[in-house]
């Protein structure tokens, strides 16, 4: 897998100040979408150990709510494979910050109720190391700037441990 972009102090992409890592490759290809450079699969720059070490280092400070995971596409299924062992690795190290994913998918499609190829052997597994998703295809005829964390009214940000808690979906923001 391949990363755009690492912002180690960000503000946009979740609640508090963040780490986000800007993943590259995406079929979404939405019109006018906000990153396009990292539809792109071999964009920017290899994931290595040295790049989540990175990203673990900027997550160290108390001041950092959490990590942020964007595109491209967290949940193309090439990115699923080397997103779930980071993952993993960054709930050991900070069981306290969240995870918040920005995902073209919608929960619906990411947990195999509609066909699509987000669903996957470990889609449930990386699904379930998050706590807010902010799912569906950015639409152009939606767009809404007033919206928080979200750039078009189709998208929803969900809980995503209370959706799975109670098996309906459950938004963190109305």
């Amino acid at each position: 897998m391949n990363y755009g972009e690492i912002k180690k102090n960000d503000i946009a992409n979740g609640e508090g100040v963040r780490t986000s890592l800007f993943v590259s490759g995406c079929r979404h290809h939405c019109k006018n979408c906000f990153n396009q450079s990292t539809w792109d699969f071999g964009f920017g720059e290899p994931f290595t150990e040295k790049t989540m070490q990175e990203i673990l280092d900027a997550c160290s400070p108390h001041w950092i709510n959490g990590l942020s995971l964007l595109g491209g596409e967290p949940f193309e299924p090439e990115n699923q494979r080397v997103l779930l062992p980071f993952l993993i690795m960054f709930r050991e190290r900070f069981p306290e910050k969240d995870v918040w994913c920005y995902s073209g998918f919608t929960f619906e499609d990411i947990t195999g109720k509609n066909q699509s190829r987000a669903f996957t052997d470990i889609s449930s597994e990386m699904l379930k190391l998050i706590d807010v998703l902010v799912d569906g295809p950015f639409v152009e005829e939606k767009k809404d700037i007033s919206l928080v964390f979200r750039g078009s009214s189709n998208q929803r940000v969900i809980d995503v441990k209370k959706t799975l808690e109670q098996n309906k979906i459950v938004l963190y923001l109305e």
